[in-house]
C-alpha cells in the first residue's frame, strides 16, 4: 500500500449486512467446492505442468486487505456500490476468478489482511485465504507491510500461513541465517512421463520485502536485504547447475519468476510508451536501492517479477531483460479508485512440444488481468517472454512485435 502506511479512506459506514444476492453467491460458490475445478490438490502434490496442454497457470492476488468479513466495509467504490459492500465482495471475487481460470497455483503477494482493522489476525487470514483452501488449490504467500499490524507479529503471521491447509508457503530456508520471514522457492516439474518429469523446468522464488525501515537514518519502506539476496543467488545458481548439468542436460537455464510485495526502485524506470497497463500513483518503493534488481539480472534465469503494494498501478514493463509487473489491487477493503475494477493478474507458462509430441522446456510466458466487473473481463494480454525456435531468447515488446537478438538475428 502506498502513502507510507496512510490509506485514503472513504467515510466509514456503520456495519451492515451485505445484499442477499452477494451472500447467496458466496455461499453457493463455497458449496460447489472443488467439483468445478481439476479435483483434489494440496501441499503434498508436486507442482508440475499439465499433460494435456503443457501449461502451468498462476493467479496472483495482491492486497486483499481483509479484516472482519461482513463487518468490514469497502473503500473507494462507486456510491451505488457502497451499501452492503464488505470483505465478502473480495471473497466472491476470489471464487469468480478461481473458477474462471482454474489455476495450478495461487500466489498471494502480501497485505493479505489489514491487521489494524482486524479483530483477530489469524481468523482474518483464514477467511481471506478460505476460497483457495475450499477449492483445494495449491497456494503460496508472502507478507506485505500491513499483515502484521494486528494481533500477530510479522513472524507470527508467516508461521500461521505455513500451517494452513494446502499451503506451499515456506517460513525460511533451513540452516540459513536470513532476514525476514517467508523466503523460499518452489520448483515446477515437467509433464509426468516425459524426459523432464523429474526436473524443475520453472522456478518460483518468494521473498519478504519487509515493511518499514528499521534504520533510523533511512525513512520509508523496507527492502530486500543482503542476506536474502545471497540466498536467492545461491538458490538460483544451484537450480541452474542441476538443470543444465544433470541428465538430461539442458542448454539454457529454466526460467524463474519472483514474487514479493514492495516494488523495487526500478519500477520507476518506465513511461506509458514502454509498459502495458496503467500507472495511476507513485512508485512506493524503499527510499534506498538495495540492489536486488541487479541480483536478479546477474542470476540470469529471472524472466519476470511480480509485486503489489501500489493498488492502482497494474503495468508490466521490461528492463534489462526482466519484466517488472504489478498485479493491481484485489481487495475491496483496500484503497482503490472508484469505477476502476478490482483485479487479479494471471500468468500462463507454456511448454514447447518436440516433433515426437513430447513436452520439453518452457517456450513462452504470457500474462493478462481479470477484472471484477460484470463480465469478469480479460484485459492487457501480453507475452512476457518467448523462446525463439532457433533456441535463442525472444522477448516481445508492448505490442507483441519481435525484438531482435543482440546478434541481429
Amino acid at each position: 500500500m502506498s502513502g507510507l502506511g496512510l490509506r485514503r479512506r472513504a467515510a466509514r459506514l456503520p456495519p451492515r449486512a451485505p445484499p442477499v444476492l452477494l451472500l447467496f453467491l458466496v455461499a453457493a460458490a463455497a458449496a460447489l467446492g472443488p467439483a468445478a475445478g481439476k479435483g483434489t490438490k494440496g501441499s503434498s502434490a508436486r507442482l508440475r505442468f499439465r499433460r494435456d496442454s503443457g501449461t502451468f497457470k498462476v493467479v496472483q492476488v495482491a492486497d486483499m486487505h481483509y479484516a472482519d468479513g461482513r463487518r468490514t466495509g469497502c473503500e473507494d467504490v462507486l456510491p451505488s456500490q457502497v451499501a452492503g459492500c464488505t470483505d465478502l465482495n473480495t471473497t466472491a471475487f476470489l471464487y469468480r476468478v478461481f473458477r474462471a481460470e482454474d489455476p495450478d497455483l495461487v500466489v498471494f503477494t502480501g497485505d493479505n489482511i489489514y491487521g489494524a482493522d482486524s479483530t483477530d489476525a489469524a481468523k482474518s487470514m483464514d477467511a481471506a485465504i478460505a476460497p483457495a483452501i475450499d477449492m483445494k488449490l495449491p497456494w503460496a504467500a508472502v507478507i506485505g507491510n500491513h499483515d502484521q499490524e494486528g494481533t500477530l507479529s510479522r513472524e507470527g503471521v508467516m508461521r500461521h500461513l505455513v500451517g494452513m491447509k494446502n499451503t506451499l508457503s515456506g517460513f525460511n530456508p533451513e540452516g540459513v541465517e536470513i532476514d525476514g520471514y517467508g523466503n523460499y522457492n518452489l520448483e515446477v516439474s515437467g509433464v509426468e512421463g516425459t524426459s523432464l518429469d523429474e526436473k524443475s523446468v520453472l522456478n518460483l522464488y518468494f521473498l519478504d520485502s519487509g515493511d518499514y525501515s528499521t534504520v533510523p537514518a533511512i525513512n520509508g519502506y523496507g527492502w530486500i536485504k543482503a542476506s536474502q539476496q545471497v540466498w536467492f543467488q545461491q538458490t538460483s545458481s544451484s537450480l541452474q547447475r542441476q538443470y543444465m548439468n544433470e541428465t538430461p542436460k539442458q542448454k539454457e537455464p529454466a526460467p524463474g519468476l519472483v514474487f514479493f510485495h514492495i516494488p523495487l526502485p526500478e519500477f520507476s524506470s518506465f513511461t506509458p510508451a514502454n509498459f502495458t497497463g496503467v500507472r495511476q500513483e507513485g512508485i512506493s518503493s524503499a527510499s534506498i536501492n538495495s540492489g536486488f534488481f541487479a541480483s536478479m539480472v546477474e542470476a540470469g534465469d529471472v524472466r519476470a517479477a511480480f509485486v503489489g503494494h501500489d493498488h492502482i498501478n497494474d503495468f508490466c514493463g521490461k528492463l534489462s531483460g526482466i519484466q517488472l509487473c504489478y498485479a493491481g489491487g484485489f481487495g475491496y477493503h483496500a484503497y482503490g479508485k472508484a469505477g476502476w475494477s478490482r483485479r487479479a493478474r494471471v500468468v500462463s507458462v507454456q511448454l514447447e512440444k518436440a516433433d515426437n509430441g513430447e513436452w520439453q522446456g518452457v517456450k513462452s510466458i504470457k500474462t493478462w488481468k481479470r477484472l471484477d466487473d460484470l463480465h469478469l473481463s480479460t484485459i492487457d494480454s501480453q507475452v512476457l517472454w518467448n523462446r525463439g525456435s532457433n533456441g535463442k531468447t525472444e522477448t516481445m515488446g508492448v505490442f507483441g512485435r519481435r525484438k531482435k537478438n543482440p546478434d541481429g538475428s
